[in-house]
């Protein structure tokens, strides 16, 4: 059934991880949990790219604008092959990006489906372990430490994306999250 309410959350793309991540936290502990959801979204992630990848655009108009699609595709950081690893990698690692509409557009970039699916599933770790520890420790009671789990990765993330972005010359990763949103 876990996997199931996985599947809905990516493949419909509006309903937010974070539950179903703490969900796994509750059910399987953080370990484990944080195995499940880590496995269940690379085989979710590689269905999606290789069902869009078959279906093609229209496929994925009647999730999307046309207009949102041909942005992305039309924008200069998602055309060039050797940044898309980067970006990609930074947009699943950044909480609150839309990462499963970008499953669906990853199928139209120019990205192989198996470097899409490790860089995508490994980025999202941070995001997946602090949930379902948090998942954990709420079943036990423990609901500070699910909150100090939460602001450790939270000021992980926060100095990984500052550190990067001090180095982004170009600005890559502003355009790609201007280009997604």
């Amino acid at each position: 059934m876990l996997f199931g309410l996985q599947f809905a959350q990516i493949f419909l793309f509006i309903i937010p991880g974070e539950p179903i991540e703490i969900l796994a936290g509750i059910c399987y502990g953080g370990f484990w949990g944080t195995v499940f959801i880590m496995v269940s979204a690379a085989i979710i992630s590689a269905f999606i790219y290789l069902l869009v990848h078959k279906l093609g655009r229209k496929f994925i108009y009647d999730f999307v604008k046309k207009e949102k699609i041909e942005k992305i595709e039309n924008s200069r950081v998602f055309q060039n092959p050797r940044t898309i690893r980067f970006i990609i990698f930074i947009l699943f690692f950044i909480p609150g990006t839309p990462k499963d509409l970008l499953t669906y557009i990853a199928a139209l970039l120019p990205i192989k489906p198996l470097d899409f699916i490790i860089i995508s599933t490994i980025a999202r770790f941070p995001s997946v372990i602090s949930s379902t520890l948090a998942g954990e420790n709420i079943l036990a009671g423990n609901w500070q430490f699910s909150l100090m789990v939460y602001g450790i990765t939270f000021l992980v993330v926060a100095i990984i994306v500052f550190i990067m972005k001090k180095f982004d010359k170009n600005k890559i990763t502003d355009e790609a999250i201007r280009a997604i949103k």
